[in-house]
């Protein structure tokens, strides 16, 4: 399978960085190809109003790295992880800003938009985050939303490692061990068991064979 990984801290030795590097080293480790993206290279603007901003033929107009990636690496992905610090109880700028800048290519105005939502449709996602405060909900703004996320694209998430530390590479020492957790995460990305039921939802009582 193919997997994309978002490290979206502007920190490239940060907690966050550290755990987007175990959950791609464990893609690869199962023999998936993976690529690493920092977001922070690629996007460089927020969305505009693309009725103002859009070019003639209907391409974006901002011209950052944003378009090679999603285009290039994140739509022929069959998932993805995204690494994100909890900034302000949510997710990085940059994260959002990657998400945000989704819509450029899904609005009608864009003419290759039909097959850029058959591209963001059915994907493997898990979320892996780094945050000094332990409180259980710290992160729950973040899953929200890429639960969500998942809701609208058809897509299953298949997990969250969520590691505690401040300073660079802190997570390492702690105890739950985040950044193996991590690396499992990548590993089993694409086999694990992951289920999300509605009250109609057909299944079994036993879930385990």
């Amino acid at each position: 399978m193919k997997a994309l990984v978002l490290s979206s801290s502007p920190r490239r030795n940060g907690n966050s960085a550290a755990l987007a590097e175990a959950a791609a080293a464990g893609l690869r480790e199962a023999g998936h190809a993976c690529d690493l993206v920092f977001v922070d290279d690629v996007v460089k603007s927020f969305l505009r109003d693309c009725r103002n901003c859009r070019k003639e033929d209907g391409a974006c107009a901002i011209d950052d790295g944003f378009a090679r990636a999603f285009l290039g690496q994140f739509l022929p992905a069959d998932g993805f992880i995204a690494a994100t610090p909890v900034y302000w109880y949510g997710m990085s700028a940059q994260l959002k800003a990657f998400l945000d800048r989704m819509f450029c290519y899904v609005a009608a105005s864009y003419p290759r938009s039909p097959d850029v939502v058959r591209g963001l449709m059915g994907k493997r996602i898990g979320l892996v985050v780094s945050s000094e405060e332990t409180f259980p909900t710290v992160s729950a703004g973040i899953v929200h939303q890429i639960q969500e996320y998942c809701r609208y694209t058809h897509s299953t998430f298949a997990g969250v490692v969520h590691g505690i530390g401040n300073a660079r590479c802190d997570v390492a020492k702690d105890p739950s061990q985040p950044l193996v957790r991590a690396r499992r995460l990548g590993r089993d990305l694409f086999s694990s068991h992951a289920t999300d039921y509605a009250i109609d939802t057909e299944r079994s009582a036993r879930v385990w064979g």
